[in-house]
């Protein structure tokens, strides 16, 4: 018995120190075949210019009680790309709040838009920031919510440092990364539930208190304002435009093979995330009426 116990401690104390370590390696790095700019040459203010800065480093967005936050937007839509962007959250109490970076057309069809998510759901102190990544095709996330939610935790601390965060969007799949890990791949299965529309890129912060944190139980609290979010100024950007030729095919490959999907090591390093650090999947809710999301 008493072996069993240490054979028992042994495997929790080696199943730690592998999470502590992060992921195994992906073996290929979309990131570093995509084209860096900086905001000024990519991208405009949206709303609240008052609560931007941008320096040379880092583009700063923030939200406080009397503003409804910032946003920025690209000055090209895409019909296809590799859209990524160097993150810094704000720790300490941000309840409430969302940081995210995302593609839309919410402005050209209003009421019947596609979308793209990496949402960041504020949190309380000693409790992990939520990332969730998101998909709405065609109006599903217009007031009837028909959300594709998939969330995750991190292994690593995101108000520490920098991270990279991209979405990759090509006719055939959408895949979410994180420092090039691949942590969602979200494949076409058919017209109705993919996004085929040209799209903006955005970012934004602002009060999500109604729903972000453990279901909108816990608000945000201005006692703890400004709410900081911040950019790198050296965005990853490579796609093709809405007004290019439809034969362009510019976004980096999603794998080393160049023929997309995802690599063996790839998938190794996709699969950890979902065993360590993925809490929700929509297609696993039983709360959820699947006859909206044929795709599970």
């Amino acid at each position: 018995m008493e072996f069993l116990l240490y054979l028992l401690l042994f495997f929790l104390l080696n199943s730690r120190l592998i999470n502590s370590q992060g992921p195994p390696s992906p073996g290929y790095y979309p990131s570093s075949r995509a084209q860096s700019i900086g905001f000024n040459q990519g991208f405009r203010n949206l709303w609240g210019p008052q609560h931007q800065s941008l320096d040379q480093s880092t583009l700063t967005i923030w939200l406080d009680k009397n503003s409804g936050g910032s946003g920025f937007k690209s000055l090209k839509n895409y019909r296809s790309g590799y859209f990524g962007s160097s993150i810094k959250l704000q720790p300490g109490f941000t309840a409430g709040i969302i940081t995210s970076f995302y593609l839309s057309n919410n402005q050209d069809y209003p009421g019947n838009h596609d979308e793209i998510d990496i949402e960041f759901l504020g949190t309380t102190p000693n409790k992990p920031y939520t990332l969730q990544t998101n998909v709405y095709i065609r109006g599903s996330g217009d007031g009837n919510i028909i959300g594709r939610e998939m969330k995750f935790h991190l292994w690593f601390d995101p108000t520490k440092d920098y991270h990279n965060y991209a979405i990759l969007w090509d006719p055939n799949e959408i895949i979410f990364f994180v420092d090039d890990v691949p942590i969602r791949r979200y494949p076409k299965k058919n017209d109705a539930t993919f996004a085929q529309r040209p799209m903006y890129v955005y970012g934004s912060i602002w009060d999500a208190s109604s729903w972000a944190t453990e279901e909108g139980r816990i608000k945000a609290d201005y006692r703890y304002q400004p709410f900081i979010g911040k950019y790198s100024n050296n965005f990853k950007v490579e796609g093709c435009a809405a007004y290019e030729s439809p034969s362009c095919r510019r976004a980096p490959s999603s794998s080393p093979s160049g023929g997309g999907g995802l690599s063996r090591q790839q998938i190794e390093a996709m699969l950890w995330v979902h065993r360590n650090y993925k809490v929700y999947d929509y297609c696993r809710d039983p709360r959820r009426d699947h006859t909206h999301t044929p795709e599970c």
